[in-house]
């Protein structure tokens, strides 16, 4: 049980990391601790899983390139700016609506659906993501707390109760359209940080799965 819970601490981490990355553009000093040994083992660690290292080889060369680049910083913000935040037709904008159902981004079914679930499950989403509920930010965000809630649970049965309710989430609110929305970062994303992150996002929810199942 307790090694459960330590990996399910590391699972809520990556997937807290991976929406801070979605939610804002990084500053000076996340820059800087991206090039720290500690960042970097921790990168090498996960690339030593088959099914991440393609995308961990890319995200690595990538930091790497930044070190080279001039105003490094104001490039990779405007990187986010172009790639999330200008209209659907040139950039990758993060919100399951736009890749599900056929209505307006401001009124489909996938962010009432999310603000459904939240609410079913009584888990707070960090508040400094001020976007609707179907924004990736925030999705990946309310799944790390999801793992981190299960384990409060006493025993396996809730365990397993949880992880099935987690694959369920996964594939119904995340899978069912960040391929899609990774397809289109790299397409628009010319330097490729965000889209070498985007199919490593979309690699760890598919190895999740595979986990949460016992494969």
């Amino acid at each position: 049980m307790q090694e459960i819970k330590a990996f399910n601490e590391k699972r809520a981490e990556i997937y807290w990391w991976l929406s801070s990355l979605f939610a804002k553009e990084l500053t000076q000093e996340n820059i800087t601790q991206y090039h720290s040994p500690e960042i970097r083992s921790f990168l090498t660690g996960l690339g030593e899983n088959e099914q991440l290292k393609p995308s961990i080889d890319r995200i690595t060369d990538a930091l790497n390139r930044l070190m080279d680049r001039e105003d490094a910083q104001l490039e990779l913000a405007a990187d986010f700016c172009d790639l999330f935040l200008k209209s659907d037709k040139d950039s990758a904008l993060p919100y399951a609506s736009m890749y599900i159902g056929k209505s307006g981004l401001l009124n489909d079914t996938p962010a009432k659906e999310m603000e459904e679930v939240m609410a079913e499950h009584g888990v707070e989403v960090d508040k400094n993501l001020n976007e609707p509920a179907d924004h990736i930010a925030i999705e990946l965000d309310f799944l790390g707390n999801l793992i981190i809630r299960s384990n409060e649970a006493e025993d396996e049965a809730k365990i397993e109760e949880a992880f099935a309710v987690q694959e369920q989430f996964i594939r119904q609110h995340l899978l069912s359209w960040t391929p899609q929305f990774s397809d289109k970062c790299q397409k628009f994303d010319e330097f490729g940080f965000y889209s070498a992150i985007s199919t490593f996002a979309v690699a760890f929810l598919a190895l999740d799965c595979s986990y949460l199942l016992g494969e």
